[in-house]
């Protein structure tokens, strides 16, 4: 059966809003977050729509539309005209793209199917899907750099790794501007790991500086940490998200920009990107360095942190490589003065990269 004109008025109307809203929260990727990442994949699922949207002839939508006659545009609500700040742009337009989505998917099915050539309606539907998604990554995004925001020096500590103890470590640390801090207890037994990790949660929770637990989404839990980082060898962020709840914050140690970009598919809140250098902590047999810092600053805009033997000696360079922010453990837990060392770093961080003295 040939559909209506009215069928094909409604699926050109809906065809017209997902791309233009579509459109909008590219735009918001490209230009708002700086996301190439992002914006490559928004780009897709437009490209996908319009691969689609080419089954429906287009003399077919252009004779059935008619502007003039439309009821719709003489109706509107004062809400459809006020945002409060981009995200409430981009939220909307997301939700835009979505219903429209749905009203292709569904009409769409009127559509008889080219000889040799997917269903219509399948189709639409999984862009649909993958809009979905890009709204969360998209958001997600956004909402992790506001939290991130000034957090630029991350420490990670274990009771036998401070010169000066754990605790006049940490609270040095803190005193010198570290915002977040990572428990990376190996070796503990679960009772004294919880117990030293309500400690350092103790220490954190009033002086506003975030508590990652290592691999313990349990025990981040428990100790009412902010949040549980893994490895690529730990719990996924989908397992750990489970028990750590939709809140509390998930970091992805990455050391290839495919798995940069996937940690950020799968809902990752920060990343670890490294290893930089050789490190007096952990042992790696490669080093994916200064390089992949450049892939990742050059298209992810989630937080994420350089790691890997970083010290004051050589995070100007990471800086340069287009890092800023970066984790640490040895250069300030092994330090003489750890308040001094830590506030040095701050200080590094804080200084454009272009005020850096280039190397020769």
């Amino acid at each position: 059966m040939v559909p209506s004109t009215a069928t094909y008025r409604i699926l050109d109307a809906a065809a017209n809003r997902a791309g233009e809203g579509l459109r909008v929260v590219e735009e918001y990727a490209r230009f708002g977050l700086n996301d190439a990442h992002l914006s490559r994949l928004l780009k897709e699922c437009r490209h996908e729509l319009t691969t689609a949207l080419a089954v429906i002839p287009e003399s077919s939508r252009l004779a059935a539309r008619d502007t003039l006659g439309d009821v719709g545009t003489s109706i509107g609500t004062a809400a459809e005209y006020q945002r409060g700040t981009v995200l409430d742009v981009v939220r909307a337009s997301f939700k835009r793209v979505q219903e429209a989505l749905r009203t292709l998917e569904e009409y769409g099915k009127l559509i008889q199917p080219i000889a040799g050539s997917p269903a219509f309606a399948p189709r639409i539907e999984q862009v649909r899907y993958r809009i979905y998604t890009a709204e969360k990554l998209v958001l997600r995004t956004a909402t992790s750099v506001e939290r991130f925001h000034d957090r630029n020096l991350y420490l990670l500590v274990t009771g036998t790794s401070c010169l000066h103890g754990l605790e006049t470590t940490v609270h040095a640390a803190i005193a010198a501007g570290v915002r977040i801090i990572q428990l990376r207890e190996k070796q503990l037994a679960d009772r004294a790991l919880l117990e030293q990790a309500r400690r350092l949660r103790d220490w954190t929770a009033t002086a506003d500086v975030l508590l990652i637990i290592n691999d313990r989404p349990d025990i981040a839990v428990l100790a009412e940490a902010d949040g549980v980082h893994v490895g690529q060898d730990e719990l996924t962020v989908r397992d750990a998200r489970q028990i750590v709840g939709p809140d509390r914050l998930i970091g992805v140690s990455t050391h290839t920009i495919d798995q940069a970009r996937q940690a950020v598919l799968d809902g990752a809140d920060y990343l670890g990107v490294g290893p930089t250098f050789p490190s007096g902590t952990k042992s790696f047999d490669h080093f994916a360095g200064l390089d992949f810092v450049r892939q990742v600053a050059a298209e992810i805009t989630l937080p994420w942190f350089a790691i890997g033997g970083i010290d004051v000696t050589n995070v100007d360079s990471v800086i340069q490589a287009g890092g800023t922010r970066v984790a640490v453990s040895s250069a300030v837990c092994s330090a003489a003065d750890p308040s001094q060392a830590a506030a040095g770093l701050v200080r590094q961080l804080r200084r454009p990269a272009d005020s850096l003295e280039k190397p020769g």
